[in-house]
């Protein structure tokens, strides 16, 4: 099945099930998933499509930046081409390419890179932070769904390591909305007054960090 969508036309995959409802996903192929009850008629899935063009857009907006960034290297909040030469001995950002020997290398760069300037910011962020708290231990791992966690019985600030990706104002928004939260374990009217204190635009900053 074919579905146009702002001139374009898409490749509909109906996956039949013992459903009620109907479903609709857009994957990282670029394709739209429905998944329905065994009765529903091309007719009915047309229409439920029909009645959710905005919804589709946003979709497949989002697919979009999501293949685009996965093509891409990020770092700092730059993008980069990766430029493989054996060559190289080290890993060098020139413009908008980043040259190393090979895969291994980099990643390996990588991640020394997440450690070092995690690190740095955490001293810089905690320097400038007044209040009167202890200096927790910071922890670096992956994260799927949280920028940062305060872990307040271990009393640890854990930092998604993909923040590596954003600029240095954002993973310092990440670092002051952690260490505010040693002082408001919710997020209160006090609490987001303490992050303002440091991060005037957070909101800005975390609207930024949705999309």
């Amino acid at each position: 099945m074919k579905y146009e969508l702002d001139s374009i036309e898409y490749d509909v995959i109906i996956e039949k099930k013992n459903n009620k409802n109907l479903y609709i996903r857009v994957k990282e192929d670029g394709k739209i998933y429905v998944t329905c009850n065994y009765l529903t008629t091309k007719g009915m899935i047309l229409k439920v499509l029909n009645e959710n063009t905005k919804s589709l857009q946003k979709m497949v907006k989002h697919i979009e930046k999501k293949n685009e960034k996965s093509n891409k290297f990020f770092y700092l909040g730059n993008s980069y081409d990766i430029i493989i030469n054996e060559d190289t001995r080290k890993v060098l950002i020139i413009d908008d390419k980043i040259y190393t020997k090979d895969l291994k290398m980099l990643d390996k760069w990588y991640k020394e890179e997440i450690i070092r300037i995690f690190d740095e910011r955490y001293v810089y962020v905690f320097n400038h932070f007044n209040e009167n708290i202890k200096s927790p231990i910071l922890k670096i791992r992956n994260m799927k769904t949280r920028w940062g966690v305060y872990n307040r019985k271990n009393h640890t600030i854990t930092l998604n390591s993909k923040l590596i990706e954003y600029d240095i104002e954002k993973i310092d928004y990440v670092i002051v909305h952690e260490l505010s939260h040693i002082v408001h374990f919710d997020h209160s009217k006090e609490f987001w007054n303490l992050v303002s204190k440091y991060c005037k635009n957070y909101k800005q900053i975390r609207k930024e960090m949705k999309d």
